[in-house]
């Protein structure tokens, strides 16, 4: 089941899980945000996600619990236990949609789908 490695207690080990279902975990402090996160995965890419490989940091995203990371968000911000592995999703993604934007409300209801194009399961 869950891997018998040591996590250090001031850590939290982050599954990170690519659009192609390959995994790898990571060890980042609670006080690492996000953007800090895609710019370390970024520059220790791995050798077995060479085929996924972006051409930026920028571009990679994190969504947690079906909702993309803003670059600012920590890890303790998001309440995940240290000591422990949570699991998030890493996918290149060029722009954010934004949930509370002026001009989201401005638009028509129609056009609301568009944000919304990326479905996760919850398993």
């Amino acid at each position: 089941m869950g891997s018998s490695k040591n996590i250090p207690m001031d850590k939290v080990n982050l599954r990170l899980i690519l659009v192609s279902g390959k995994t790898k975990e990571f060890l980042f402090s609670p006080e690492d945000s996000a953007s800090e996160i895609a710019q370390f995965v970024f520059d220790n890419w791995p050798e077995e996600w060479n085929e996924e490989g972006v051409s930026r940091a920028e571009i990679l995203r994190l969504i947690y619990q079906g909702r993309f990371l803003h670059g600012n968000v920590t890890l303790g911000a998001l309440g995940l236990p240290p000591g422990r592995t949570s699991v998030m999703h890493l996918v290149p993604r060029e722009t954010l949609p934004e949930p509370n934007s002026q001009d989201q409300r401005q638009k028509s209801k129609s056009g609301r789908s568009s944000c919304c194009s990326i479905s996760c399961a919850i398993l």
